[in-house]
């Protein structure tokens, strides 16, 4: 509870007086402890004064509302509390940007719409009646919420309406969330809560910087106490030219994502990802952002003259300065030695003992009280006099109030603090010492100088069956990263405002357990601090990464905090880089990442004024000082960075030494991660999948896929890949397990896509259905051709299957491909032209069946199934010699070769292996006028390798 609760009362006078009207003599207030709305001076009653009926009803009044004869009409009364609207424009950039207040949420205490472009974003500030109990942070609560109306369209998903907040929306909240906390005054404990909501995307101007002016601006105009009025913009880098708030258009090519938000003369908060920048770029970029944070709070601090209401000061309630030396004076030599060692389990523990005899101390000299006795003696009543009324008359020293009667209590003459402002206040004098400790005795809790490194071990490939996989250790801050590779099916689908699907190739996932800090916690969901975590190592880590082309798979990167002291960000960074290298990627080069801290104030600590500025920090340098400052690169430049302070802002002359400084500790960082024991792999785990990329025609696309898929899942069935993915432009991924499927599958498909020329002549091929037209012949898996009955023989026909059967092989030869890309192949064209009576002819028997069983030479099945003939190497053109002419039979010869008879077109012919080994489909009138001796595939009788030819292209 609070230390002087009785300053909760009395604040109707600072209230707007539209919002309360004058109350009548009659007018009584009976409300619970809220210094809002608890007005008379002599009333004392809190939670218990609405369990007591009155026997004076007509005298209740609540918030605005009072009796008509003072007021005129209640409608009226109520009419005045709401705000008049009012508009401004404010320049942003190269436009403006309309603020409005007063047209939407006035029951708000604070809600405010922007417009840029077609983007609209509303946001509502409001807070609760009654205080929360004290603590050690302030009760704010942030939501954001993209609404897909705004751009026209409904969620992609089975539930229409929009549920939990997605992790971009997350991102968001914490982006409003950070440079506000800060500007908040301490002692301020009513619960604050900022919703915002996109109304409108236009898809050119991001709602995000918006979002974040919008909370400030509200937040101005509301009640709550605030230091100064907050605004945010992003900053690109596009041709060298810092551009403020660029449309997603621009972003496109920016070298720079910045977002900054301060005040009109201190930076709160930066956040942002670039590619190797250089930190004197960054820091203009940072310069450019302030001064156009600058000009937008201006016109803020005049809308909030004119349409800002009253700020509750009056309901700040901080400890009693007497408190702050009464711990001192207990503790103060003892605390000097527990913030001395250097462990941090063994100083949590010495410091809560200290707590515990801070508490015990007090306690029993009678200045703490439990926090039910201090809340019971809070509740004192006092009787309401009314004027009109008789006086009644009180025996014994009790208050009438019908059928219940209390006795009022004595206070006691000792000032008692609460329990809770003891733990407040001892919190903030163990800070002050741990400041005074770095400052004036240059050692920090661990030992270390304000620029010294923590000592850092790293170790790679210590989880067998993982693609990769790393534990990086710096002081007691750990980080197991374990990165996986997979095809496209373990891409992250994002569902956002413009685009229907939108894939992640590279994703890292935070994980913060609270056995890394030994506690025992509930595990759940993520918290917003861990998908914020994840994200800034993520992007770190990204401009690292090879291109798709270059490296086809989906990456992931799990991060779990074994150990936790600080910059468990960082730590990330480092290990997920570690782990990217054990498992064979490819990355430009290696990324390291520094937590920086900041002590203000330094005369006060026995400095010389100067900011102190602290590499590499710890929990409780995080918690005792005024800034964490992250920093991920390398020797060159900067990936991403990310700033949070808890004073109200920094200078632009700060930053720029502290990134000089995280510069030199990134350096050292790298050099000690070269020795990481044993090594990264850098080569692809036996366990990682296989991916091999192919290009085909586009227009060949759906012969790969089929009807609804049917080929597709067919291919994968006959050859046990994982995948076949298919892309529009004709980009084919194909995933396995193992080489052997993969080639099989690669050979399908180029079998399916290949394309025909007419001319070529295909071996032992198998007719696949026959009809009273003519056969379909398999030329190659999966692709068909019509020979009509007039091209099965030499003779008339009357039906085909006086000569053939399904399932039989023959020689066809390609006659023509139509316009549809329809197959017509001909076996009469390869044919003797022969007179029935020659006596070389043999006749038939009668059965086609038995004279197709005698000419068939079945292949091995070991082998390529179809070959295209060509001739032998050194054959001329111009010589060709004529043999004599054979009986036509169904089926292949190896003796025979068709070339060398005289009988059939001379033309030029280039021998072609259509088998899954061959990558290139090769024109058969181009190749042969280069050499006629030039040998472009072999035999399939000669070429005994099995279907893997060589290693898959990864």
């Amino acid at each position: 509870m609070l230390a002087n609760p009785s300053t909760l009362h009395g604040r109707l006078h600072n209230k707007h007086p539209s919002q309360f009207l004058p109350p009548s003599p009659s007018t009584r207030f009976l409300f619970p402890s809220c210094s809002r709305f608890a007005t008379s001076r002599k009333c004392k009653f809190r939670s218990l004064s609405l369990l007591f009926p009155s026997r004076r009803s007509n005298g209740i009044c609540i918030r605005a509302l009072a009796e008509s004869e003072a007021s005129g009409s209640v409608s009226a009364g109520c009419a005045q509390s709401f705000p008049q609207p009012y508009s401004v424009k404010i320049p942003v950039g190269d436009r403006y940007i309309l603020v409005e207040t007063g047209h939407i949420g006035r029951q708000a205490s604070g809600s405010v719409t922007i417009t840029d472009g077609e983007t609209i974003v509303y946001t509502s500030v409001c807070l609760a009646d009654v205080p929360s109990e004290p603590s050690d942070f302030f009760p704010l609560f942030v939501n954001y919420q993209e609404r897909f109306s705004a751009a026209g369209r409904t969620s992609g998903g089975f539930f229409k309406r929009e549920g939990r907040a997605k992790d971009h929306e997350v991102l968001i909240c914490r982006l409003i969330d950070r440079p506000l906390r800060p500007t908040m005054l301490k002692g301020f404990y009513h619960e604050t809560q900022i919703l915002s909501w996109v109304l409108s995307y236009d898809g050119l101007h991001s709602p995000d910087s918006l979002a974040v002016t919008a909370a400030g601006i509200a937040v101005a105009l509301s009640e709550v106490p605030t230091s100064k009025a907050v605004a945010a913009v992003r900053i690109g880098l596009v041709a060298d030219k810092y551009i403020v708030n660029p449309t997603t258009t621009e972003m496109e090519n920016s070298e720079l994502d910045l977002l900054l938000a301060g005040t009109d003369n201190a930076i709160l908060m930066i956040e942002g990802y670039c590619n190797f920048l250089p930190e004197e770029k960054l820091l203009q970029a940072v310069e450019v952002g302030q001064d156009a944070v600058r000009a937008i709070c201006n016109e803020v601090e005049a809308l909030v003259k004119k349409c800002g209401k009253p700020k509750m000061f009056d309901a700040i309630k901080l400890p009693p300065p007497e408190l702050y030396k009464n711990v001192e004076e207990i503790v103060g030599d003892e605390l000097v030695k527990v913030l001395q060692i250097r462990n941090k389990i063994p100083r949590r523990k010495a410091l809560s003992s200290l707590e515990e005899k801070v508490l015990t101390i007090l306690t029993e000299e009678g200045y703490v009280s439990k926090d039910e006795e201090l809340r019971s003696a809070e509740t004192i009543p006092n009787l309401i006099e009314d004027e009109d009324e008789d006086e009644e008359v009180i025996v014994d020293g009790e208050v009438d109030e019908g059928e219940v009667h209390i006795k009022p209590t004595s206070r006691k003459s000792t000032p008692l603090f609460s329990e809770v402002d003891v733990k407040l206040v001892f919190k903030e004098v163990t800070s002050k010492f741990l400041r005074r400790r770095i400052v004036e005795g240059g050692k920090r809790s661990d030992g270390r100088t304000p620029n010294e490194i923590r000592t850092i071990n790293s170790r790679s490939g210590l989880l067998p069956r993982a693609h990769g996989s790393a534990l990086f250790t710096r002081g007691e801050t750990q980080s197991l990263a374990v990165a996986t590779l997979g095809d496209k099916q373990m891409a992250q689908r994002i569902d956002n405002l413009v685009d229907l699907d939108e894939w992640k190739r590279f994703y890292l996932q935070y994980s913060f357990p609270p056995s890394c800090v030994g506690e025992v916690g509930r595990i759940g969901a993520p918290s917003r601090r861990e998908i914020g975590h994840g994200m800034l190592a993520e992007r770190a880590l990204e401009p690292i990464l090879p291109s798709e082309d270059d490296f086809p798979y989906i990456i992931r990167v799990e991060s779990t905090i074994t150990e936790s002291n600080g910059s468990s960000s960082m730590a990330s960074v480092c290990g997920g880089c570690l782990a990217l290298q054990d498992a064979g990627v490819p990355v430009k080069c290696s990324i390291a990442g520094i937590a920086m801290g900041l002590v203000m104030e330094t005369q006060e600590f026995g400095g010389d004024g100067t900011p102190l500025i602290l590499s590499d920090i710890t929990g409780s340098e995080d918690a005792s000082g005024d800034m964490d400052f992250k920093v991920a690169g390398n020797e060159e430049g900067v990936t991403a960075f990310q700033m949070d302070i808890k004073v109200e802002g920094i200078t632009l002359s700060i930053m720029r030494e502290a990134l000089l400084q995280a510069r030199d500790g990134r350096k050292h960082i790298l050099e000690e991660m070269l020795k990481c024991s044993p090594p990264p792999a850098k080569r692809l785990s036996r366990y990682a999948p296989l991916i091999h990329i192919m290009k085909v025609k586009p227009e060949k696309i759906n012969l790969i896929i089929g009807s609804g898929g049917k080929k597709v899942k067919s291919i994968i069935e006959e050859t046990g890949v994982e995948a076949i993915d298919t892309e529009e432009n004709g980009i084919v991924k194909i995933t396995a397990k193992d080489l052997s499927s993969l080639e099989k599958s690669k050979a399908i498909i180029r079998n399916l896509t290949m394309v025909p020329t007419v001319g070529d002549i295909y071996r032992n091929c198998e007719i696949k259905s026959i009809a009273p037209y003519g056969v379909f012949v398999e030329i190659a898996p999966g692709r068909e051709g019509l020979c009509h009955i007039s091209e099965l023989s030499s003779s008339w026909l009357a039906k085909a299957e006086d000569v053939c059967k399904v399932g039989d092989c023959i020689d066809v030869k390609l006659v023509e491909v139509n316009d549809k890309g329809q197959l017509r192949l001909s076996r009469r064209a390869l044919l003797p032209d022969t007179e029935p009576d020659d006596k070389n002819v043999k006749q038939h028997t009668g059965d086609p069946t038995e004279d197709i069983a005698a000419s068939q030479i079945t292949p091995d099945k070991d082998l390529p199934e179809k070959v295209v003939n060509m001739p032998k190497d050194g054959f001329d053109e111009n010589t060709k010699p004529r043999e004599k002419s054979s009986t036509p039979k169904l089926g292949n010869s190896p003796k025979k070769n068709l070339m060398d008879d005289p009988l059939l077109p001379q033309k030029k012919f280039i021998r072609r292996l259509v088998s899954p080994a061959q990558d290139k489909t090769v024109s058969n009138q181009d190749e042969t006028k280069k050499s006629s001796s030039k040998t472009v595939g072999t035999d399939s009788r000669k070429d005994q390798s099995s279907l893997v030819n060589g290693e898959a292209n990864i």
